[in-house]
């Protein structure tokens, strides 16, 4: 097992969040010392890379990149990648402020390259656990945090604050989960499973079905209604119609980072109430215009009379059971006749969404000592998770505060102010522990160099 030094801060995932928080802390003279560092799980950069379709766009306008809302000048804006890459001018003339998601990645990977000496890369956190001070068990000065490599080599580093940005985790319905992954295949790793799951066009015909009725659902099926003409495909959902994303502009206000203090300072109620109330803008919803891609491809089917594909709509899923061939059964009703029936598939696409409790288990070795204050999930304004007094290292969560912060708290619009209000608290605090450790060294005769908790 390898030791590290004493960090101020260690991000685990690097992510989007985390990235833009190592730009700000780049970016920020006061804080630009602080020691950090990041663990990633992934053998380099990657965002949602099972879903980088070559034709699919970004939902939202470059210009809420990592940076711009906060920093226009930034070297790390999306213009200036850009500019390094020489398509600055090709892309105005592009005349959209909606680049493809590739492109985005690219983006997001050549910022990254700029912290490779940051970022242990193919490391998984395996656990944390808390470092109290000498003779006062009760008190939590630090945090030990326990990552195990690719080479199965453990490693542990002392911080005395984390920032979690791991993302969501695959969210799987009851109904399927005890079916295995044989052919059934989350969104999420999509583009990395898919032709396993169909295999190459030999004759044989395959069904699959897509459950969901989101973005990443109607791309999906678009995909494989395109890519695979051995594949009849079926989208699943149990709305009537596949619903139009609201990104009007007055709408749009809701996921600009003034809206986060709005929302933050309702009373619970009132923050649940905001939050469905505009929850058509973010989940089960599609842009328009595949959904007119959607219903042009099915309405030419009619024409030529061969309807391959299938949009079952107002369709529940009441059972899942694997056949003796190895396809997989749904039971089928129909939420408006109330008519059931079983139907067989040769692959699953489950495109639903993702769970945003997987900090939980991270933190699991903290528990004792965070008491109620894990289970109840409370935030602070400033993304820090509350904590007891006798407490002392911080915890910020990024992507995991819905339901405290707003439905901008999982997209990428918040993204820079956040990392600037994280950092903000992070420089204050940081100061204040340096302030009260000094304080403690004099007064128990400590070496300035010597921490006043037993690594």
């Amino acid at each position: 097992m390898h030791r590290d030094t004493v960090f101020d801060l260690i991000g685990v995932g690097f992510g989007p969040s985390n990235l833009a928080l190592a730009v700000r802390l780049a970016e920020e003279a006061g804080v630009s010392n602080l020691v950090h560092c990041f663990i990633e799980r992934q053998p380099e950069f990657g965002w949602h890379r099972g879903m980088l379709l070559d034709d699919c766009r970004m939902q939202i306008s470059f210009l809420k990149d990592l940076v711009t809302l906060r920093d226009p000048k930034s070297r790390f804006t999306f213009i200036n990648y850009l500019f390094e890459r020489g398509r600055l001018a090709d892309f105005v003339n592009l005349k959209s402020f909606y680049p493809t998601r590739v492109e985005f990645h690219d983006y997001l990977s050549w910022v990254a390259a700029a912290f490779d000496e940051r970022v242990h890369y193919g490391q998984t956190v395996i656990g944390i656990e808390p470092v109290t001070v000498a003779g006062k068990p009760a008190e939590v000065e630090a945090l030990r945090v326990f990552s195990r490599d690719d080479d199965g080599r453990e490693w542990q580093r002392v911080t005395r604050a984390l920032s979690i940005g791991i993302g969501g985790g695959a969210q799987v319905p009851e109904a399927f989960a005890a079916l295995g992954s044989h052919n059934i295949v989350h969104s999420s790793k999509y583009l990395s499973s898919i032709d396993r799951v169909v295999g190459a066009a030999s004759g044989a015909r395959k069904r699959v079905a897509v459950i969901g009725a989101g973005q990443s659902a109607a791309e999906v099926f678009i995909d494989l209604t395109r890519r695979f003409p051995h594949v009849d495909a079926s989208l699943v959902i149990r709305s009537s119609a596949l619903k139009p994303a609201d990104d009007s502009p007055f709408v749009n206000e809701i996921f600009s980072p003034a809206f986060t203090d709005i929302v933050y300072a309702q009373p619970k109620d009132g923050r649940r109430s905001l939050i469905e109330r505009f929850r058509d803008t973010n989940y089960a919803v599609v842009d328009r215009p595949l959904i007119e891609q959607i219903y042009e491809m099915l309405y030419l089917q009619s024409v030529s009379a061969e309807r391959r594909h299938r949009l079952l709509a107002n369709t529940g899923i009441e059972t899942a059971v694997r056949t003796a061939s190895g396809q997989i059964e749904l039971t089928l009703r129909d939420r408006l006749s109330g008519h059931a029936r079983a139907e067989q598939f040769d692959a699953l696409v489950l495109a639903t969404g993702y769970r945003r409790d997987t900090h939980f288990a991270l933190l699991e070795g903290l528990a004792p000592q965070l008491g109620e204050a894990l289970a109840q999930g409370n935030v602070e304004r400033d993304y820090r998770l509350a904590t007891p007094a006798s407490f002392k290292p911080r915890i910020y969560l990024q992507g995991c505060c819905e339901d405290s912060h707003g439905l901008s708290d999982t997209l990428l619009s918040v993204l820079a102010l956040r990392a600037d209000e994280i950092v903000a608290s992070l420089a204050q605090h940081t100061t204040q522990d340096r302030l009260t450790s000094r304080k403690q060294q004099q007064e128990n005769g400590t070496s300035a160099g010597r921490m006043a908790f037993a690594l």
